[in-house]
């Protein structure tokens, strides 16, 4: 287990309420949401401040492959990503969990996350109101306290405070709850999160692969990796060389069948 200061703790509180998603200081959505509540990169700035990157980043890799097609339409959370990113990563690295346990802690904290998110866009009801109510009584002060400032405090609290305790006194918690564990349950627990990263990969297919003999390559990848021990530099430009012979060929092979088909006409 890792032990941290106050200052790092508070530092990782901090981050949570940048990556939030109803924080606008970072590019709004672009520099927070969309970037420090990725896993991965949460992982790897928690790396840096409690000292350990690289089992930070094993961990980060595998979280992040459970949520890589993570998408919230019309602002429905099914699991709120910033408390997984800063909450359970942190909690995970710290308490020093292996990779398939920190999947199974993200996922239960994810879940978790949303009665505080949903709690956080409640508050907002209060604050639009009194917003809306300076702005017809033409009070330009108030309507900036509660359209503005308010509703970041209120954030930043629902926020830092849980993460921040969390990251201070949690860890040693989370690493007795696991030593007293039943071998049974604890294996039950390593399966499960073993088995998210595939459902992970197997959304994120789903949404890319619009023909099924796509899925060629998919396959042809995993042989490279697991059984020709082909490292990410050379597959990313297989892959490359892969994607534009699909592209640049399959045009031509479209071209020439609408030809065919002018010419029965």
């Amino acid at each position: 287990m890792i032990e941290i200061n106050v200052f790092q703790a508070a530092l990782i509180g901090v981050f949570c309420y940048l990556g939030a998603l109803t924080t606008p200081w970072l590019l709004g959505l672009t520099g927070g949401w969309y970037t420090l509540s990725r896993p991965l990169v949460a992982a790897f700035i928690t790396g840096l401040i409690v000292g350990d990157v690289e089992r930070a980043i094993i961990i980060g890799v595998a979280v992040q492959t459970v949520y890589i097609a993570f998408v919230s339409p019309g602002n429905a959370m099914p699991q709120d990503l910033n408390f997984v990113s800063w909450l359970a990563l942190p909690l995970a690295i710290l308490s020093g969990q292996d990779a398939k346990v920190a999947v199974t802690l993200a996922a239960t904290i994810g879940v978790a996350g949303t009665i505080i998110f949903n709690f956080t866009m409640l508050s907002n009801v209060l604050w639009n109101t009194r917003a809306d109510q300076a702005l017809a009584e033409g009070n330009k002060r108030a309507w900036q306290r509660n359209a503005v400032w308010f509703p970041q405090i209120s954030n930043f609290i629902v926020r830092f405070v849980p993460v921040f305790f969390a990251c201070l006194y949690g860890p040693k918690y989370i690493e007795a709850l696991v030593n007293i564990m039943p071998a049974t349950l604890m294996h039950v627990v390593t399966v499960f999160g073993g088995v998210l990263p595939a459902v992970g990969i197997a959304m994120l297919m789903r949404q890319a692969i619009i023909e099924r003999s796509m899925l060629i390559y998919f396959l042809f990848g995993f042989v490279c990796v697991v059984f020709l021990k082909v490292n990410m530099i050379a597959l990313v430009i297989i892959s490359l060389l892969l994607a534009l012979i699909h592209y640049k060929y399959k045009p031509a092979a479209v071209a020439r069948s609408d030809n065919n088909q002018e010419d029965e006409f």
